[in-house]
């Protein structure tokens, strides 16, 4: 996991940064966990890794 947040124009400016420093979009993965009365909806940034 890259990234958390539960601020979705925070999301999107980590994910500006990540495309000027040219990071293959193929390997972000984004999850939106969503929130219900107690807790807020959260939005996960992560990266594929290649194993080896």
């Amino acid at each position: 996991m890259i990234f958390e947040t539960p601020d979705q124009a925070e999301l999107r400016a980590r994910l500006r940064s990540l495309r000027e420093a040219r990071v293959d979009e193929a390997t972000i993965r984004i999850d939106t966990l969503c929130g219900r009365l107690m807790q807020p909806t959260t939005y996960r940034l992560s990266r594929y890794v290649a194993y080896g």
